[in-house]
């Protein structure tokens, strides 16, 4: 069976389970189970600490995971990233008493906060910075205040949190993270089953099926408007002068090539939800 860890608890938890749930597996019916086994699909489901994910993964003691990219790359773990799968997004900045810092070279012999020390100390060596980190589990916002660090770096998303503490963010940003599909072992048999999907609960998400008619003489115009994957289907219809074009489309795009059609000439354009898919 393929052993698949996921996280047990936290941000990355509940959509985890709901995207694998939409791809065909098994949910976890108790949400204190730290292990499920879905026998029609020949899975093993492990719920671990998501910081816990990428070291279990790359020892080879699970064949896969879903973790933060921030996780993996702290870690230091064998494992590899296999695709990015679209939630969990998050900013890694540095922050600093306004007017203290501006650039990253400043941080040069001083003490920095973080909860990542291995990704953020990383990070400032490629920059040529050799500063002191602090290792802190959580909560470094108040690091500064609390005198135990002169600048933090730590996970941005509107700046709220770190406002309320009397700090600012500069710099460059550190890393966009994201939830990841993590192997050492990618060519194991399952995965790519596993990752196929996974892409195809991706595009139910961000696509819709898109029907419209138009007259047969737009159709390189309309196609302009939306390209699909590859391209759009055409069939005829039987006023010999329009066609039926069916066609995915980004979902954020949605309104907007409606509105592009219809000022085109198309008419009865109607939208339809993917629920499941394989590109």
């Amino acid at each position: 069976m393929l052993k698949i860890a996921i996280p047990n608890k936290g941000t990355l938890s509940d959509t985890a389970v709901d995207m694998l749930v939409e791809a065909g597996y098994v949910g976890r019916r108790d949400p204190r189970a730290l292990h499920v086994i879905d026998e029609r699909n020949q899975v093993e489901f492990y719920f671990l600490r998501p910081r816990d994910i990428a070291t279990y993964v790359g020892s080879g003691a699970l064949d896969v995971g879903i973790t933060g990219r921030d996780l993996l790359l702290d870690s230091g773990s064998d494992a590899q990233e296999l695709d990015s799968l679209g939630f969990g997004g998050s900013t890694f900045r540095f922050a600093a008493t306004p007017g203290r810092f501006t650039d990253v070279r400043q941080l040069s012999g001083v003490r920095v906060a973080t909860s990542y020390s291995r990704l953020v100390g990383d990070f400032l060596q490629s920059h040529g910075v050799d500063a002191t980190l602090v290792q802190l589990d959580g909560a470094v916002e108040s690091a500064i205040r609390l005198g135990v660090a002169d600048a933090v770096a730590d996970v941005v998303s509107t700046g709220s949190t770190l406002k309320s503490q009397g700090l600012e963010v500069f710099g460059p940003v550190i890393l966009q993270s994201m939830a990841v599909l993590v192997s050492a072992n990618p060519s194991l048999e399952g995965i790519d089953v596993l990752r196929r999907r996974l892409a195809g609960v991706k595009v139910a998400r961000d696509f819709v099926l898109m029907d419209y008619d138009l007259p047969a003489s737009l159709i390189d115009r309309a196609s302009v408007i939306t390209p699909g994957l590859e391209s759009p289907t055409v069939s005829p219809l039987r006023d010999a002068d329009w066609v039926a074009v069916r066609v995915m489309v980004p979902k954020s795009e949605m309104n907007h090539v409606m509105d592009e059609l219809y000022e085109l000439g198309a008419r009865a354009i109607l939208v339809s939800e993917i629920h499941a898919a394989r590109i």
